[in-house]
């Protein structure tokens, strides 16, 4: 197995201080949003192996079969299908959705017939690949995920008595659930720029006056003063997760994260369409084709233990598996050998990964069929994939 050396991306929502907690380092001053476990090219690993470092991505490339398996290779082609990530946040994300698979093939395919830079701003497919994910909390962690019922949302906005929200508390009302949905973020995303922004710093100061279940949207209002997304945002159910709970977010669903730490595993994509609460390209017409708009309650995941100790976070996708182990002084070891790769993270505690110890916030990529035992105490979270 390797031990990998990780790059930690400095986003401007990110924490300054959660990921270099978790590690024992200290604080730059600067933000630290994520750090990446993977073969992603935009940043993938380095991996230390024979003395010397060499990039994750690279050593897959040179030989496949033996660093994923036989199968993993014949199911998902040459690459580690998943991506494992840190993400700390200390400020909204982008409100933002995902395409299924059929829609990043044909998106993708589409802006390379254009001929759109895959660096252009205003590309919205870096990748032919679908980007389903699951955000594991290890702190109280805080987003919004999916859309609440409508005639829910029309109560919250009806209850900031703002003129200009009536007409869409109307559309909630009285449309079927997919047609009130789609008419009213369509026309929140297409009003006015001036018009829409007095009615989101009228809607702020009504959510500072109320508080309660408004106090979450006043405080991403803050954030972005007069971005429709903080309209669009009302429409969403808020969620608090608490350290062990986790969500599962496919395609299509909107979603945006506030705070907290977790542990995030998704598809090996990088493809992301924005809803609002950002400064970057927003295609309305690409993203209201790739939104699902469904409400629903959000499904809090909580992890099913096996006998052996492991704790899985069962998702409907086959491109990767969570699962972690919470070892206790007297846990016996664990054989973890398997015929997929593999990267096991440690969140806590002093655990060993076959002769690596595993120090908070490090990790280790273990190809197929490597022989691995886990031993010591602690928390580590197991990336892997379905084949």
């Amino acid at each position: 197995m390797d031990r990998l050396s990780n790059t930690v991306r400095p986003y401007a929502w990110g924490s300054p201080t959660a990921i270099p907690h978790l590690l024992g380092t200290e604080p730059t001053g600067e933000p630290q949003a994520e750090m990446w476990m993977g073969a992603h090219p935009g940043a993938p690993s380095r991996a230390v192996r024979d003395g010397a470092e060499r990039p994750l991505d690279a050593l897959i490339t040179a030989d496949p079969e033996r660093e994923l398996g036989a199968a993993t290779v014949a199911k998902f082609g040459p690459r580690l299908p998943f991506l494992l990530k840190l993400l700390a946040a200390d400020a909204p994300l982008s409100l933002q959705v995902h395409p299924d698979l059929a829609q990043a093939r044909d998106g993708f395919a589409a802006e390379e017939r254009a001929g759109v830079p895959l660096d252009a701003p205003h590309r919205n497919y870096r990748d032919a690949n679908h980007k389903p994910e699951l955000i594991c909390a290890l702190t109280p962690f805080e987003g919004l995920c999916g859309f609440r019922i409508p005639d829910d949302s029309a109560e919250l906005l009806a209850a900031l008595n703002v003129d200009t929200l009536k007409p869409y508390v109307d559309l909630l009302h009285a449309h079927p659930e997919e047609a009130a949905l789609r008419e009213v973020l369509t026309a929140l995303l297409t009003a006015d720029r001036d018009e829409i922004a007095a009615t989101v710093h009228e809607t702020t100061a009504a959510c500072d006056r109320l508080g309660g279940a408004h106090a979450p949207y006043a405080a991403l209002a803050h954030h972005y003063p007069g971005d429709p997304g903080v309209l669009a945002a009302m429409l969403l159910n808020h969620v608090v997760l608490q350290p062990g709970e986790a969500l599962y977010l496919g395609a299509g669903v909107p979603h945006a994260y506030f705070s907290g730490l977790g542990v995030e595993i998704m598809a090996n994509s990088d493809n992301v369409l924005r809803c609002g609460l950002t400064p970057k390209h927003v295609d309305v017409p690409e993203l209201l084709r790739v939104v699902r708009f469904e409400a629903d309650d959000p499904a809090v995941l909580r992890p099913e233990a096996a006998p052996s100790g492991e704790e899985v976070y069962e998702t409907p996708v086959e491109e990767f598996r969570l699962s972690r182990f919470v070892r206790a002084e007297a846990a016996a070891p664990v054989d973890l050998t398997a015929a997929t790769p593999q990267i096991l993270l440690a969140t806590a505690g002093n655990p060993q990964a076959g002769e690596v110890p595993l120090a908070p916030g490090r990790s280790v990529f273990v190809p197929a069929g490597e022989p691995v035992e886990l031993s010591g105490t602690g928390t580590v979270f197991r990336a892997t994939v379905v084949a």
